[in-house]
């Protein structure tokens, strides 16, 4: 394996001002080495990753870093900046900048190795070393860990001897992580597990869990910063890292024997149900990096106080922030949006497969026997009925799936039960998504007050088990049955009546506010608040024609922000960078396939033109839609379900009005200020929007 990091990739007189600069410069570095195959591809990776969450640590350090298809080998480049610049950390800027490049495929040892450095840039004497060090040759061979900081800092020659008690190479720290991961410390000098204390008695005991988006850096950053804090404080602290490289488990001994919990993550802790019933305080991973001490002293005040967590920590795992300071309302959009995403590919499969029976079978299938009692190989009308039985089945868990992970993002696993047993009596007392809605809601709040209940020990392990599902199926079952579904119900057939009725300009009004919301966030939650009205309306084996043109409005308007970029940046290019230029050719099929995201990139390098363009132009498809009265069965594909519309010519002007409404704007807009220098914008969204489209995801709500 090639070195990852040679003076060639180190640049101690960093001129950049802006973080997309300096990730700029040390990319262009890694490109001449080979190390980098495509610069703009890489530097969209990057911008991905920062928009995630800011890389900027306190200290002065910035770790810009991603994984990604165009790089070829796990490489870092490094840069020093006199000026500062700012990655986003409360202290200021950084004068110090890993540009952290791993392959797609990086495989266990290069992880091991990365992550080794993340420690390293938590030891002050490391980061002092880095300032102090004046040749490029040398500077490598300290990241490398060829050099220990107390050589790099002094005048002694190449070899002297790292002092004691000293990190002094990646060797030492990978076998630090590696020890952590297992469930033990290693020795650097004074650490927790000596400090007994003079009476003899055992230090307090932590165990922690640390995980990050990417999995490169601040996962070990963070515990790391969490060790040093138990050394300083005198109690043991032991660290789980579930990194990129995979993790180990803790020893369920070790667990057992801890008196309190630490998660500092932005992903989902695995197996979360080990630590229950201890004293837990649950962040973000910054927060495990930045104030280690005061996390210490928190759940050591929750273990005096004997406050325990029931089953799992409190929090959203879907969407979480580890922002404990969210208002009701930024919660309330998490738990919706937790439901509507595990939701949406039933919608997908359901929708087409029925579309799919409908135009293999005709508008009749739905009047088939089961395929079950008759099935002919050879008629292609067995093969539509097929097709849209599987499809109602499909559709048949929509509001279920709906209420059972709205109340699993209130509560986790637990609200699951609860969660699924509402929304399935929704579907029985016929109160539809409204119910579901409510549903999760409820069963989320049931569970979350029966885990506040402080439980013997005894009773805890059969509390996610038997305990939690009994009593909240049954409250919810209750509540349900009895007290608000048919309120609920009574509403869902209004709302439906409403929109049987809705004709001439009241359609159109419907269309237009429809296109507004679809554009609006290009994916986020009005967004999506849109595409579930339109999809829960076509949930049923027969929708009403009024359902079908609502869908068919808001497929349509989520076609127009995607496909307008990529004309206006056709037929004006010089008004965009070389990267939007380059987005916009990505663009046509995104929105051509009902991927909304495709605009985000534009939408986020110029947000006050893009984005009300995009509004303008998806109301005047939305509205011409419905009024030219086309209609839509499946709730995705974009145009490869045009044979499925109704009135499919119309259906393309309407669209073809909207792009073209939008693209007039933003070229007007545009050439209204200053041409952006080559180089800079848009870029932030393209690897999530790229591993929606290979996943198959429907993303465009």
């Amino acid at each position: 394996m090639s070195e990852m990091i040679t003076a060639d990739l180190v640049d101690l007189d960093l001129s950049a001002e802006t973080k997309e600069a300096a990730a700029r410069a040390l990319a262009e570095r890694m490109v001449t080495l080979g190390r980098v195959t495509d610069l703009e591809g890489f530097l969209a990776d990057v911008a991905a990753r920062e928009a995630q969450m800011p890389t900027g640590l306190d200290g002065g350090i910035g770790i810009p870093h991603c994984r990604s298809e165009h790089v070829t080998e796990p490489t870092l480049g490094f840069g020093r900046s006199a000026a500062g610049i700012d990655f986003g950390a409360p202290d200021g800027p950084a004068d110090l900048i890993f540009l952290i490049a791993a392959p797609a495929g990086a495989d266990d040892a290069h992880l091991t190795i990365l992550s080794s450095l993340a420690r390293q840039l938590m030891n002050a004497e490391f980061t002092s070393a880095l300032r102090a060090v004046d040749d490029a040759a040398a500077a490598a061979a300290l990241i490398r860990g060829d050099e220990s900081p107390a050589a790099a800092a002094s005048t002694a020659p190449e070899g002297t001897e790292p002092t004691e008690g000293s990190k002094d190479s990646v060797a030492v720290s990978a076998a630090a992580s590696a020890d952590t991961a297992t469930g033990t410390t290693t020795d650097t000098g004074d650490t927790a597990t000596a400090d007994t204390g003079a009476s003899g008695e055992r230090p307090f005991r932590i165990v922690a869990v640390t995980s990050c988006p990417t999995g490169i850096a601040h996962t070990y950053m963070a515990a790391e910063s969490l060790e040093n804090a138990g050394r300083e404080a005198g109690i043991e602290v032991v660290v789980e890292t579930q990194g990129s490289a995979g993790f180990t488990r803790l020893d369920p001994a070790v667990i057992a024997a801890a008196d309190g919990v630490i998660f500092a993550h932005d992903v989902p802790v695995r197996d979360k149900d080990r630590f229950a019933g201890k004293p837990t305080v649950d962040v973000g991973v910054k927060a495990g990096i930045n104030k280690p001490a005061e996390l210490i002293t928190e759940v050591r005040g929750k273990a005096a106080r004997g406050e325990v967590s029931a089953g799992s920590a409190p929090g959203t795992p879907v969407e979480r922030s580890g922002d404990s300071t969210e208002g009701y309302g930024t919660k309330l959009r998490k738990w919706l949006m937790s439901g509507v995403s595990y939701m949406v590919p039933f919608v997908a499969a359901g929708g087409l497969l029925i579309a799919l029976g409908f135009a293999i079978g005709g508008y009749k299938i739905n009047k088939a026997p089961s395929v079950m009692d008759h099935f002919m190989w050879l008629q292609a009308d067995s093969w539509g009925a097929l097709f849209f039985q599987i499809g109602v089945v499909s559709f048949g868990f929509l509001v279920p799936v709906l209420a059972g992970y709205i109340a699993y993002g209130m509560a986790d696993r637990p609200g699951l039960v609860p969660g699924f047993v509402g929304g399935a009596i929704s579907l029985t007392i016929n109160a539809g998504f409204l119910g579901g809605l409510a549903a999760g809601l409820i069963a989320g709040g049931v569970v979350i007050g029966i885990q506040k209940v402080k439980i013997p020990a005894a009773l805890r392990g059969i509390m996610p088990v038997v305990v939690i599902p009994l009593i909240s199926a049954a409250i919810v079952g209750f509540l349900m049955f009895v007290v608000i579904g048919k309120p609920i119900a009574s509403a869902q057939k209004g709302m439906t009546d409403w929109l049987n009725g809705l004709t001439g300009t009241n359609a159109v009004l419907l269309g237009a506010l429809l296109g507004l919301m679809m554009c609006f966030d290009l994916g986020g939650p009005v967004n999506k608040v849109a595409y579930t009205f339109a999809t829960a309306g076509i949930a049923v084996a027969s929708p009403s024609d009024s359902a079908m043109k609502i869908m068919a409005a808001v497929m349509a308007a989520g076609m127009v922000p995607p496909l307008a970029m990529a004309l206006a940046t056709t037929v004006r290019g010089k008004l965009f960078t070389e990267t939007e230029r380059e987005n916009g050719k990505a663009a046509w099929v995104l929105g051509a396939s009902f991927i909304s995201e495709g605009a985000i990139p534009f939408a986020a390098a110029d947000p006050l033109r893009v984005i009300p363009s995009a509004m303008v132009g998806g109301a005047v498809t939305g509205s011409l839609s419905m009024a030219f009265g086309a209609t839509l069965r499946a709730p995705h594909g974009g145009i490869f379900v045009v044979p499925l519309i109704g009135n499919p010519f119309l259906y393309l002007i309407a669209i073809a009005a909207g792009v073209c409404v939008t693209t007039a704007l933003v070229v007007v807009l545009k050439g209204m200020r200053k041409q952006a220098p080559e180089g800079t914008g848009a870029g932030v969204a393209d690897t999530a929007i790229a591993a929606k489209v290979d996943s198959k995801e429907p993303v465009a709500a």
